[in-house]
């Protein structure tokens, strides 16, 4: 006895698995928006800021990676509970090689903001760049202790 087997057409397999990544992508962006993926992210990919951020007892650390940025060109905005970095970089490098000129350059403009679970003393907040690494020292605003007591029942 013979059976017929349907082979499954080429392209298939990969049709199947575009489709799946396509429901998930959409799902994905409609339940994460800030987390949209674009073309333009693959542009300014060089200019990406790689963020860490510590807790400590009673401050946040915040360090940035910002490699080639002045100082000047940096813009630090602070809120009770978050942070926003803006910078921007600008970089020429030409070089003359066996009498032909080679220059490159890159121009770009590229923020970052770190959100805090707890209020941040703003007053108190400071901010050092040394060798490409922004240190953001934030401390956390003190809370008054509650007056606790037990209640005597009468």
């Amino acid at each position: 006895m013979k059976f017929l087997i349907k082979k499954a057409p080429d392209g298939f397999i990969k049709s199947v698995n575009d489709e799946i990544s396509s429901i998930l992508n959409r799902n994905f962006d409609s339940l994460f928006p800030e987390f949209i993926y674009n073309e333009d992210m693959e542009n300014s990919a060089k200019y990406a800021m790689p963020v860490e951020l510590h807790e400590k007892d009673k401050e946040y650390i915040v360090k940035a990676e910002l490699p080639g940025v002045k100082k000047e060109d940096l813009d630090i905005d602070i809120d009770k509970n978050h942070i926003t970095i803006n910078a921007k970089k600008e970089e020429e490098h030409m070089e003359n090689v066996k009498g032909c000129r080679k220059s490159e350059f890159h121009y770009g403009e590229f923020s970052r903001s770190v959100y805090f679970p707890m209020e941040i003393d703003v007053d108190k907040t400071s901010a050092k760049l040394e060798h490409g690494i922004l240190r953001i020292e934030a401390p956390k605003v003190e809370t008054e202790k509650e007056n606790k007591k037990k209640l005597a029942v009468v």
